[in-house]
């Protein structure tokens, strides 16, 4: 049995003790501890149903269909805190998501790829696009920073404005990678595309006739993960106050690692496989449907829930995201990786992850 099997058979018991500490009132703690540890299972087979969904389906639409739900589990978390105002969270999850994404995903697939392999090859093309893609994104998404930081007066209605608008223009660019990646430039990413069909054909053999199961498994993991995430949220408040973690740290690191961590049992498998393009199209593929699709979607849903959210985010995310894209633009363009890149790329998150523990905002 592989390794992303046991951890989501064995951490589904936490479901029940989850809804047990709830009804008995364990207290906030017993509740934030069982809900997050539920969330990591749920959020595995919310991924496994995902893929074979898109494995049935085929190449294209199963590409559609695993850009467009492969953050299932992060932005129903999102939707939970945003329902509650809890603002700076969802803003702090977006920046941690995004984080998780290009450092601790890309760096856990080439470190422990390259202690197997020495070292590895994937194609330049998909870094160098998805690259490009992401640089557009973060330096959309630290405008409505830059304005406010470098003007005396600035009104609330004008960077709500600005942020709709940039939230338009990302939702419009990420609706165009998905044309460039899986219709007019398709030919580009045709190995890692013929890497991902081989397993499709192995498997879909097996469990064409099973999808409407996949898909009863992703609506009940997903209303799972809903119910999960509301006890999450409810007490994660008490918590941080209990432990004096900020906002910004909850946000930038806990919900990430707990949320991301069947993306991170993912790329590790397929990088022991020797598999870097589908690694480095699943850590960069993710980061992209964050900061394209998720985050303008969490703005315009949050005006329709008349909470204040916009992309005026905390100058240090900002400062974060830049560093992250840049390193990893860096040690990915070559289009070949070793154990030193991943060590690179994940101490570049561990320094992260202390910088924002101590960070007072």
């Amino acid at each position: 049995m592989s390794l992303r099997k046991i951890v989501s058979f064995v951490l589904l018991l936490f479901i029940p003790l989850s809804v047990v500490a709830n009804i008995k009132h364990w207290g906030e703690m017993a509740i934030f501890i069982t809900s997050a540890l539920s969330i990591i299972p749920l959020s595995i087979w919310l991924s496994t149903a995902v893929e074979r969904v898109a494995v049935v389906t085929g190449p294209t639409l199963g590409g559609l269909v695993n850009a467009l739900f492969g953050n299932t589990t992060t932005i129903i978390i999102a939707l939970t805190a945003l329902k509650q105002g809890l603002v700076d969270i969802v803003q702090a999850s977006i920046t941690g998501s995004i984080l998780s994404d290009l450092l601790l995903f890309m760096g856990i697939g080439m470190l422990t790829g390259g202690i197997r392999y020495k070292e590895q090859e994937f194609r330049p093309i998909l870094a160098r696009v998805n690259g490009s893609s992401m640089t557009l994104a973060v330096i959309a998404i630290a405008l409505p920073t830059l304005v406010i930081y470098t003007s005396n007066v600035v009104e609330v209605s004008a960077i709500l404005n600005l942020s709709l608008v940039v939230a338009a223009i990302l939702l419009i660019v990420y609706g165009l990678t998905l044309l460039f990646s899986l219709k007019t430039h398709s030919y580009l990413y045709e190995v890692a595309l013929s890497n991902e069909n081989a397993i499709a054909h192995e498997v879909s053999k097996e469990e064409e006739s099973q999808v409407w199961i996949w898909l009863l498994v992703l609506l009940a993991a997903t209303i799972a993960v809903a119910y999960e995430s509301d006890l999450f949220v409810n007490v994660v408040d008490l918590v941080m106050e209990r432990f004096n973690l900020t906002p910004l740290f909850v946000g930038v690191i806990v919900i990430p690692l707990i949320s991301d961590v069947a993306g991170v049992v993912t790329v590790t498998q397929l990088s022991l496989k020797n598999q870097m393009d589908l690694t480095v199209s699943v850590a960069l593929g993710d980061s992209l449907l964050v900061a394209l699709f998720v985050a303008p979607l969490l703005v315009f849903i949050g005006q329709f829930l008349n909470q204040p959210m916009d992309l005026n985010f905390n100058p240090f995310e900002v400062v974060a995201l830049i560093i992250a894209t840049i390193v990893t633009n860096l040690i990915s363009f070559t289009g070949r990786s070793n154990w030193l890149d991943g060590t690179l790329l994940l101490a570049t998150y561990l320094i992260l992850v202390v910088a924002f523990y101590y960070h007072p905002a």
